[in-house]
């Protein structure tokens, strides 16, 4: 039997998992997960119950919202949560610089920086939840007090 290499990201993320004594594994899907709905059909689960990892800027700073795939992000709301800053998209090398992952793969745990982050309180219907793993390809499951825990998160009411 051959063992199948995994990307450095999920390694990394997979050691994070560990040093926050998370319980789950990381899991390859077939298909990339590149968004919630592919994620979901992938899983056989609601597109609510993926954890989508976002990065905002917020007054130009780095932040992560934990959001549930079954809503768009209220940035007016993101932006009350935190203090009343300017809330705006990260581009793509915003997200590989502040996490060390592309989007599509951004995990909760195992980020290059920490980030003062958001967990979607819609999370907490869920008996399981699904984020990414570290590559778009790749997914963990957990729940929402473990996400909270791990991430060190605040959880909000975000959602539109």
């Amino acid at each position: 039997m051959t063992e199948i290499a995994h990307p450095d990201s999920v390694e990394r993320f997979r050691a994070a998992l560990k040093e926050h004594g998370a319980e789950g594994d990381v899991v390859r899907l077939d298909d990339n997960a590149h968004t919630a709905q592919a994620a979901a059909e992938g899983l056989g689960i609601t597109r609510g119950q993926i954890a989508n990892s976002l990065v905002f800027l917020a007054d130009g700073e780095p932040v992560l919202v934990m959001s549930s795939g079954g809503h768009r992000v209220d940035t007016d709301k993101v932006s009350a949560a935190f203090g009343g800053k300017k809330i705006t998209k990260a581009n793509a090398d915003d997200v590989r610089a502040a996490t060390g992952y592309v989007i599509g793969g951004v995990s909760p745990v195992g980020l290059s920086t920490e980030l003062p982050t958001l967990v979607d309180n819609d999370l907490a219907q869920y008996d399981t939840i699904w984020s990414a793993g570290g590559h778009p390809a790749y997914v963990y499951q957990t729940t929402f007090s473990e996400l909270v825990r791990m991430t060190g998160g605040t959880p909000a009411d975000i959602g539109e």
